[in-house]
């Protein structure tokens, strides 16, 4: 076995909180890997959304080059119709195809927009938004799905989404559902777990890779008992209890960190990144609501001043409020909540729109009146992107006409409301911009502190300690800095000629992506659960 590589993904996590736990000592393992090896925060693309950003990871590319800006994407750049974003909407190789051409065996569990699988030499079994009962199809080779289902313990419903498991953390859930989401979350990350283990015994691959979710779903509901601030000085017993099982949940990761490294032996390069980091959310904008007030949007009828009845449809039709817009009348709206991104529409797009011409002077108006919204005397929107700033490249036609960061990092809503703005009934985490990258091994500088690196800069990484050459086309650099010196001067990174585009899930044949109802019902409620959908 050569260049042995093993990438861990852990979905959201922050020093914030990662720090604390290493110091209390729920996450000795962490910390002794941490301080043996190197560390930096990680900075994300924009938005610091999970597609995006892992899938940015995967190719080394930025979402304006490689097509993936949400959940979500609209089927073409005038169309309103909304579908889910999938394995065949990634516009650039993968690291997974990538090393599988260079002829070495790969092996990819739980990360995002592996459905249809990519048909690599090795194994994938795709990420947690996958419906359970479509997990055979999303796994690869095909008979992987039986040869796992005969593990012990195997349990596809909770290694993947199941409506009666889902429904535990929508909001407003009771108190007596937390104990059994965050429990769900333990086991869910040892399910992964058993599956990583099983496939490094029989068949060790020269790139392992696993994510685990848990970390962001437990963020996401549980923020208020994960950060001390936010706790107060006196907690109620039930909120102790709450914030031990996260912690629980915390310690239980880190014996499966532990162990994870252990199997890959010492001359393993381990790279354990997050697509985003974590902080407080306390209020919800209500875009379309403001659109509306300021002149930019308008419903037809009584549509869009209530709240949105499409919250319990599917995917397919949780957007319905932008078929119950009056396009005659409207300029702007958002299609999707957790994009954060507001679309213009333009002349001859199927309703009035905004003419060419105007289009520069009207888009500079909106970021200007969005800037200029206050709240308590301080600005609702801290930063707005333009679409050439954001996504430059050549899928950038696809992606919202302008991006937003909110004030208090939260999402976009796209329910029905009176107000613009509302405070939250309780604090929920949402995305920040700053996530983690930690690194142990043979070709790591052992006690490197690092300036912040890209999430763009971990792809070379992972390229090179496989003992490949870069690719020219990658956009983030060899972060030389984390690297041993002497490691560096026997190794000197070489640059590879641009990569292949990326195929279609088998030669012969382009599996069509279906989802029942169902199906979308429950990746609906999933994001509703996580706050993407309000």
């Amino acid at each position: 076995m050569r260049n042995r590589t093993v990438l861990i993904g852990l979905d959201g996590a922050t020093f914030t909180i990662l720090d604390g736990l290493m110091a209390e000592g729920v996450m000795p393992f962490l910390k002794q890997f941490t301080s043996g090896g190197a560390r930096a925060d990680l900075r994300s693309v924009i938005p610091p959304l999970t597609p995006p950003a892992w899938t940015s990871l995967m190719t080394g590319r930025s979402p304006g080059h490689h097509g993936v800006f949400d959940f979500f994407r609209l089927t073409s750049p005038d169309s309103r119709q909304i579908r889910l974003t999938t394995s065949h909407d990634i516009q650039c190789e993968t690291i997974w195809s990538l090393a599988s051409r260079e002829g070495l065996r790969v092996t990819t569990l739980n990360f995002p927009l592996m459905f249809p699988p990519p048909h690599i030499d090795g194994y994938v079994v795709p990420g947690g938004w996958m419906p359970w009962r479509q997990l055979r199809l999303g796994c690869y080779p095909p008979d992987l799905y039986d040869r796992l289902k005969a593990l012990p313990g195997f349990n596809a419903r909770e290694l993947a989404m199941d409506p009666g498991l889902e429904e535990k953390a929508i909001e407003g859930c009771s108190q007596e559902e937390y104990a059994d989401w965050i429990e769900l979350h333990i086991r869910r990350e040892q399910h992964w777990f058993e599956i990583l283990r099983h496939l490094m015994q029989i068949d060790p691959c020269e790139l392992t890779a696993v994510l685990f979710d848990g970390v962001d779903k437990l963020q996401h509901l549980c923020w208020r008992f994960l950060d001390p601030a936010c706790l107060g000085e006196s907690p109620s017993p039930w909120e102790l209890r709450i914030r031990n099982l996260c912690l629980d949940y915390f310690r239980q990761l880190d014996g499966i960190l532990a162990e994870i490294v252990g199997m890959a032996g010492p001359d393993a390069n381990v790279v354990i990144a997050s697509d985003h980091g974590f902080g407080p959310t306390t209020e919800i904008f209500h875009v379309n609501t403001w659109l509306e007030q300021n002149g930019y949007l308008a419903w037809v009828g009584d549509a869009g001043h209530g709240e949105n009845g499409s919250q319990q449809l599917g995917i397919g039709q949780f957007a319905r409020h932008v078929f119950e817009l009056d396009w005659e009348r409207t300029t702007a709206y958002v299609a999707t909540p957790s994009s954060n991104g507001i679309y213009i529409v333009r002349a001859g797009a199927g309703g009035a729109g905004v003419p060419d011409a105007e289009y520069g002077r009207f888009r500079q108006k909106l970021i200007d009146s969005l800037l200029a919204f206050k709240a308590d005397g301080a600005p609702v929107v801290s930063r707005v992107w333009t679409r050439e700033e954001a996504f430059a490249g050549p899928e950038g036609a696809l992606a919202p006409d302008i991006t937003l960061a909110l004030r208090d990092g939260g999402h976009l809503s796209v329910a029905g409301s009176s107000e613009a703005l509302v405070p939250r009934q309780e604090v929920k985490g949402s995305h920040r911009p700053e996530g983690v990258f930690i690194a142990g091994g043979p070709a790591v500088q052992a006690g490197a502190s690092l300036p912040q690196l890209s999430i763009l800069d971990v792809t070379p990484l992972l390229v090179y300690s496989l003992g490949l050459p870069i690719p020219q086309e990658f956009e983030g650099r060899l972060p030389e800095e984390a690297l041993d010196p002497s490691f560096l001067a026997a190794r000197p990174p070489a640059q590879a000629a641009p990569g292949e585009p990326p195929q279609p899930a088998a030669p012969e044949k382009k599996e069509e992506v279906v989802f029942s109802a169902e199906d979308e019902k429950i990746m609906a409620d999933r994001l509703r659960a996580l706050g993407y959908i309000e």
